[in-house]
């Protein structure tokens, strides 16, 4: 129908290339931004899961350098136990040479001499070895023991991206039979303090011999200590491995979700711009057919 008040085709036209315009500010956003998702209204829904996935890999990052911090204390307090167990073997060398009877007064007076001195740097190493400013193995104040943790030397690390993903190791019980072997092998230890005295008679008082089983109970107490933090830096070395197994494959969700293809939007914004040509021209054509009218009235 030829008509002066209503271009049907004009208008037709004008929509198609509203449509390709919008198409091809899509098309050339995505190949700007990298980004298939770059407001709500381009998948709603993909959003959505996009930054759920985002998140999850952010809390996962945390969770990996937790898990590395929490493998470096127990590192520490390992190494300084491993220091220990050193010290104790010495001391029990100490003791097997104080109880022969080849011995005399003055070697007694001698090896009690470095028994006291030995004995004040496993104080020391107990007492002082710290994590950051914060002490480990202290029966008092350490982060492992008792009295600091959660009434039975709990220690919780935060292995996940959810507040149900922790680890726990408890060492209160360990660590107290450990201070108490300490002590039993040298009087003048102080694992509190750290302040020990440095006049016992172990060496001297004539039963060198019974401190000998007495350290090879405090070595095997540092042992099961030592064995409970092994075990949880491998269990920890395990969780590290799997979060950034998780965190990989995360990743790789989202940029499946967000990420532009670009050999397809490519094309589809050399095909809006023809449409877009076609369209202009179209549009042209059809101003036209008003004209047409007044040829018939002419006519």
């Amino acid at each position: 129908m030829l008509s002066l008040h209503t271009n049907i085709a004009s208008l037709n036209a004008q929509n198609a290339i509203t449509m390709t315009q919008q198409s091809l500010a899509t098309a050339q956003t995505r190949l700007s931004t990298g980004l298939r998702i770059n407001s709500s209204q381009d998948d709603a829904a993909g959003l959505q899961i996009a930054t759920r996935l985002k998140a999850q890999t952010s809390g996962i990052a945390v969770a990996m350098r937790n898990t590395q911090n929490s493998i470096s204390l127990m590192q520490t307090a390992d190494g300084a136990l491993n220091e220990t167990t050193n010290i104790l073997s010495r001391m029990k060398d100490l003791a097997t040479q104080a109880a022969d009877g080849s011995s005399t007064s003055t070697d007694k007076t001698a090896i009690q001499a470095e028994y006291d001195t030995l004995t004040s740097e496993l104080s020391n190493i107990i007492a002082n070895t710290s994590f950051g400013g914060t002490k480990l193995l202290n029966l008092g104040t350490g982060k492992f023991s008792a009295a600091e943790a959660d009434g039975n030397g709990g220690v919780t690390f935060q292995i996940g991206a959810s507040s149900a993903e922790t680890s726990t190791i408890k060492l209160g019980t360990q660590l107290s039979s450990l201070d108490t072997a300490l002590t039993a092998a040298s009087a003048e230890y102080n694992g509190t303090s750290g302040a020990a005295s440095t006049g016992g008679t172990e060496m001297t008082g004539g039963s060198a011999g019974t401190f000998i089983d007495a350290l090879s109970s405090a070595i095997d107490a540092v042992s099961t200590v030592r064995s409970a933090l092994g075990a949880q830096s491998n269990s920890l070395d395990h969780t590290y491995n799997n979060l950034a197994n998780i965190s990989t494959n995360t990743i790789t969700a989202t940029g499946r979700l967000e990420d532009t293809d670009y050999a397809a939007e490519s094309a589809n914004s050399v095909s809006d711009q023809l449409l877009l040509q076609a369209g202009t021209a179209m549009l042209k054509q059809s101003n036209n057919i008003s004209s047409l009218v007044v040829s018939l009235l002419q006519a």
